[in-house]
C-alpha cells in the first residue's frame, strides 16, 4: 500500500463502493480529469490492487435463503490430499467462499441452499463425494447482521 497516494485511495474506495461509476464521474470526486483517472485505474489493474469487477446478486430473490457455515477436517494431512480437497471444492457452486483455518477444524466452507433439503443432498451427495473427509460440522444461520466483500483501509 506504500505505493499508493491518497488520489489512488480514494479511486480504489470508490470503485469498490460502486463498480459501475463511469471514469468520468470518478475523475470529478477525484477532482482529475477523465484520462489521468483511465490510466490510474489501469495501473491498479494491472497492479493487481484491483483484482477484478463483477455485480452483487441477492441470494434470497435467487431463491438461495439458507446459508451454511460448514467447517470440515480431513482424515489425512498431506499435501496431495489437501490440494485435491482445494480443487474439487472450487468446482462445487453451492460453495461461494473456502477458508483454510486454524483450531479443531481444517477448512469453513460457505454455503449457499435453497432450503434445508437441498442442504441434506449436498452434504450426503457433494460432500460425500469429495474423498478424506473425516468430519463436517454445520452451523445455520439465523440472520445476516452485515455482509460485505470490500477490503477496509
Amino acid at each position: 500500500m506504500e505505493n499508493l497516494d491518497l488520489t489512488d485511495l480514494e479511486l480504489l474506495k470508490q470503485l469498490q463502493l460502486n463498480s459501475n461509476i463511469t471514469t468520468k464521474e470518478l475523475a470529478a470526486t477525484v477532482n482529475l480529469s477523465p484520462t489521468p483517472v483511465y490510466e490510474r485505474v489501469r495501473k491498479l489493474e494491472k497492479e493487481g490492487y484491483i483484482t477484478g469487477y463483477s455485480a452483487l446478486l441477492d441470494a434470497e430473490k435467487m431463491g438461495l435463503e439458507l446459508i451454511v457455515f460448514c467447517d470440515i477436517t480431513l482424515k489425512q494431512h498431506t499435501k496431495v490430499i489437501g490440494n485435491q480437497f482445494v480443487m474439487d471444492i472450487r468446482a462445487v457452486k453451492e460453495v461461494t467462499e473456502c477458508y483454510n483455518i486454524s483450531g479443531d477444524y481444517d477448512f469453513r466452507l460457505k454455503v449457499l441452499v435453497r432450503d434445508m433439503k437441498h442442504y441434506q443432498d449436498f452434504v450426503i451427495n457433494t460432500l460425500g463425494a469429495v474423498n478424506n473427509i473425516g468430519s463436517a460440522h454445520s452451523t445455520f444461520v439465523i440472520g445476516t447482521i452485515k455482509q460485505g466483500c470490500g477490503v477496509p483501509f
